[in-house]
């Protein structure tokens, strides 16, 4: 044999060498699966139970988004809002069409509620003021309750094609 072909040879030996051991091996015992204990082992409340929360906060309700702005599901979205336009949050607006009527334009949107309420430059809103109808978009100088803000206006502009951009 030539010097090449030993060498060839070796290696090859080398590397079937361990897989020859390997399936010779006895496979590793895999543990038993636990058998669970039936429910019915466990003690049954008794029939006049009640839970207290005893000023606790109730463990399925989100903690996110529980801040001061009403739009979003804070403190303050429990309170009565006004109706119409005075009761509508910059968050729930959605803008429905915009005319031209006698030379100034004219926004129609819908609130949470699903009314369809017309509203132009200046009117009122829960959280801030319209400020402008544009061709495209309304735009609402929005009050920030937020006590960390250094803002505590912000202009929002909600779009006739969908979408707001803030500033």
């Amino acid at each position: 044999m030539t010097k090449l072909s030993t060498t060839a040879v070796v290696l090859s030996a080398a590397l079937v060498l361990p897989l020859a051991v390997r399936a010779q091996a006895p496979a590793p015992a895999q543990p038993a699966p636990e058998t669970k204990k039936p429910a019915a082992d466990l003690p049954a409340p008794p029939s006049n139970y009640e839970y207290s929360a005893d000023k606790r906060r109730d463990p399925f309700l989100s903690l996110v988004n529980r801040g001061l702005d009403p739009g979003r599901g804070g403190a303050e979205a429990n309170k009565p809002r006004a109706e119409g336009v005075p009761g509508l949050v910059t968050a729930e607006l959605v803008v429905r069409g915009i005319v031209l009527t006698r030379g100034a334009y004219v926004a129609m949107v819908a609130g949470a509620d699903g009314k369809v309420y017309s509203i132009r430059a200046g009117a009122r809103l829960a959280d801030g003021v319209v400020r402008a109808v544009t061709a495209d978009a309304v735009v609402i100088l929005q009050e920030v309750n937020d006590p960390l803000s250094l803002e505590k206006q912000r202009e929002v502009r909600k779009l006739l094609r969908g979408g707001e951009e803030v500033k």
